[in-house]
């Protein structure tokens, strides 16, 4: 006779996942992207209002700020330049570069008529 041994853990995370949870991070709540998180965000919209994202956005940026320093932004905007390069080639920089000038050209001589 075989027995079988069951993880208590998945069978929770898979009922979590059926119902839509997700126990990512440890944390509660909708599996992010799921439609149960778009109607959670959408009722924290209709409760507070856009301003609302903005104001906790700043809030952490600010917290961020205080605790890592500005190397840490460096830092990630250095990994992030790194990726993208990897991603999409060097050539990406150039074209993005060129529509950049060419932006910046068509804006300042709208200025001076």
């Amino acid at each position: 006779m075989s027995h079988r041994f069951v993880s208590w853990e998945n069978v929770e995370v898979r009922v979590l996942r059926e119902a839509g949870l997700s126990m990512a991070n440890n944390k509660r709540g909708p599996e992010p992207g799921s439609q149960k998180a778009k109607h959670g965000g959408q009722a924290v919209r209709e409760k507070y209002g856009p301003e609302f994202y903005s104001k906790i956005g700043k809030k952490g940026g600010e917290t961020v700020k205080e605790k890592r320093g500005p190397q840490f932004y460096a830092e990630i905007g250095k990994k992030g330049g790194e990726s993208t390069k990897r991603q999409q080639g060097s050539e990406f920089y150039s074209k993005i570069g060129k529509k950049g000038g060419e932006r910046g050209r068509a804006s300042a001589a709208g200025k001076e008529s």
